[in-house]
């Protein structure tokens, strides 16, 4: 004769518990985030950008008869320049930042023909992340004259551009 088997009951253990706690834990964010996705539109990651203040900065060229004027960040697009020296009329320098020296001796006017520097404000219409700012800061332009002699005029030299 064969003995009947004993039923044995079967307990839930400790981990099978914390693993159906786990899944009804992950179902109900799972649910809440579904529900929410609706109501403020996408989520937006990236960050806004801060503005950047325009800083020139200047470098003679063609051997101090112009003056290059750009920004010093290259995602600022200058749209107009004008420099206004002081006691003298504006001076429209236009978007590709070239300043004369022969304009800058037009607006130095009567002055007395030695090296030295004069400040001048510079108004910047430009561009940055797609939208249209504009500054206004001092600046120092030096120079030098040049030239000379029986026959020969002076003419201005500009040497450096620094705020």
């Amino acid at each position: 004769m064969t003995e009947p088997t004993p039923k044995r009951r079967k307990f839930i253990t400790f981990g099978e518990t914390i693993a159906l706690a786990a899944l009804a834990i992950s179902g109900a964010g799972l649910w809440l985030a579904w529900k929410d996705s609706g109501k403020d539109g996408p989520t937006r990651i990236v960050e806004q950008k801060q503005a950047v203040p325009l800083t020139l900065r200047g470098r003679p060229d063609d051997d101090g008869r112009a003056l290059e004027i750009m920004p010093v960040e290259p995602g600022h697009g200058l749209q107009s320049l004008t420099v206004t020296v002081k006691g003298g009329s504006p001076i429209d320098v236009g978007s590709d930042g070239m300043l004369a020296a022969s304009d800058l001796e037009r607006a130095l006017g009567d002055v007395e023909k030695k090296s030295g520097a004069v400040s001048a404000r510079v108004n910047a219409r430009y561009v940055e992340a797609g939208a249209d700012r504009s500054a206004s800061r001092d600046y120092r332009i030096r120079y030098r004259w040049e030239g000379g002699g029986l026959f020969n005029g002076r003419s201005l030299r500009i040497t450096g551009f620094s705020r």
